[in-house]
C-alpha cells in the first residue's frame, strides 16, 4: 500500500516507544511522527489504575488523533476511565496494543490485515485484503486472533488510497471515474510518493487495471501541498491522495472514482487487545460510533483541523454531541 500509515519506523524511532498525550497532536500529515513524550512502561499495569482504565492508541496523525479522542470519550461515556497516547506508527503502536500496554486503537481493515499477514508469513506473503470489505475483515480476524487482538465490526467510514485531477483537466477530458481517465488516453505525469512505481495500487495498477498512460511519476509524495500544487499548475496531472484528504478544495482539485475497485477496504475499525480491553461494553460503545461515521464524516473532520486549526478533541467532542453519542 501506498498510504502513509503503513510507512516503515526509523532506527531511531524503533529504540523506544514515544508517547504524547492527543491534545498535544497538531494538525500534521499522516507520515509525521509523534511528537515527544515519556517512554511507554511495560505491562498493562503500568498503563491503568483499575480494571476500567482503557488506554486509546493514536497514531499521530490528524485523523487518527480525532478517532482516538473519539473512542476515549464515548468509553468514558460508557463508564470506563481513559488516556489517550500517541505512538508513531502501526511499528511501534500495534506491539504495544498486543502486550497491554494500549488498549485499543482505530484502525484501517485491508492495511492491518496486510501488516498482521507480513509478521505472520513474510514479506512476500499472498496478500489477504481485497476490496471486498467482508473478506478483508474476515481475514484480518483470523490473523488478529492469532496476537490476542479483538476486531470489531467495520462501519461505512473508509480512508484509501485515491487519485485526483484539477476540475479543468476533469472538464477538458469530461473525466468522473478512473476507467474515464483511462479511455481519454491522455498522457499523464503522476505525483506521488517515490515508491509508487514498485505498488500495484499506485502505477502499476492504474496501468493495468484502468489503462491510465503513466509516463512519468513525479516524487512529490503522497498528498503532499507539492504534489497537489502540481496538478492545480499543471506541471502534473494526476495526484495520489486518500479518500479523506480535506483540502483538495483548497487547490481545484477533483477526486476520480475508482469505479474497479483497485483499492482495497481500508474500512475504519476499532481494534482491541482481547484481554485487557474485553468488556461487553467497549465494544458496545465503540459500535455505536462505528455505525455511524461515514467516509463524508471523516473528511469534515479532518477539515476543521487540517484547514480551520480546530483541536482533534474539540471536533471529536462537537461530532459526538451532534451525533447524540
Amino acid at each position: 500500500m501506498i498510504n502513509r500509515r503503513v510507512r516503515a519506523a526509523g532506527t531511531a524511532l524503533a529504540a523506544a516507544l514515544l508517547l504524547t498525550a492527543a491534545a498535544g497532536c497538531g494538525s500534521g500529515g499522516k507520515d509525521e511522527p509523534a511528537a515527544g513524550g515519556a517512554a511507554l512502561a511495560t505491562g498493562a499495569a503500568a498503563a491503568a489504575t483499575g480494571d476500567q482504565d482503557l488506554v486509546v492508541g493514536s497514531a499521530g496523525f490528524t485523523e487518527s488523533a480525532i478517532l482516538a479522542a473519539m473512542y476515549a470519550k464515548v468509553l468514558d461515556k460508557a463508564g470506563f476511565h481513559t488516556t489517550v497516547k500517541t505512538l508513531a506508527n502501526r511499528e511501534l503502536y500495534e506491539p504495544a496494543l498486543e502486550k497491554g500496554q494500549i488498549d485499543v486503537v482505530p484502525e484501517y481493515a485491508a492495511t492491518l490485515a496486510e501488516f498482521l499477514n507480513t509478521r505472520a508469513n513474510g514479506a512476500d506473503a499472498e496478500p489477504v485484503a481485497s476490496s471486498d470489505v467482508t473478506a478483508t475483515v474476515a481475514a484480518l480476524t483470523k490473523l488478529a486472533d492469532q496476537r490476542g487482538l479483538k476486531v470489531l465490526p467495520a462501519g461505512k467510514a473508509v480512508d484509501q488510497n485515491a487519485f485526483a485531477v484539477s476540475k479543468d483537466f476533469a472538464e477538458q477530458h469530461h473525466l468522473k471515474t478512473l476507467s474515464d481517465l483511462g479511455a481519454s488516453k491522455a498522457k499523464i505525469t503522476l505525483a506521488a510518493g517515490d515508491e509508487c512505481p514498485d505498488r500495484p495500487y499506485c502505477e502499476p495498477g492504474l496501468k493495468k487495471t484502468y489503462g491510465i498512460d503513466v509516463v512519468s511519476v513525479d516524487p512529490k509524495g503522497v498528498g503532499t501541498t507539492q504534489s497537489k500544487q502540481a496538478v492545480q499548475d499543471g506541471t502534473d496531472q494526476l495526484v495520489l491522495t486518500t479518500t479523506t484528504d480535506a483540502t483538495l478544495d483548497q487547490f481545484d482539485l477533483v477526486l476520480l472514482t475508482d469505479d474497479k475497485h483497485l483499492q482495497n477496504a481500508d474500512n475504519v475499525l476499532p481494534v482491541l487487545n482481547a484481554q485487557d480491553a474485553a468488556d461487553p461494553k467497549a465494544a458496545a460503545a465503540l459500535g455505536r460510533l462505528t455505525a455511524v461515521l461515514t467516509t463524508a464524516d471523516l473528511t469534515e473532520l479532518n477539515k476543521k483541523v487540517d484547514a480551520e486549526r480546530q483541536k482533534p478533541g474539540d471536533v471529536a467532542a462537537d461530532y459526538l454531541d451532534a451525533k447524540g453519542l
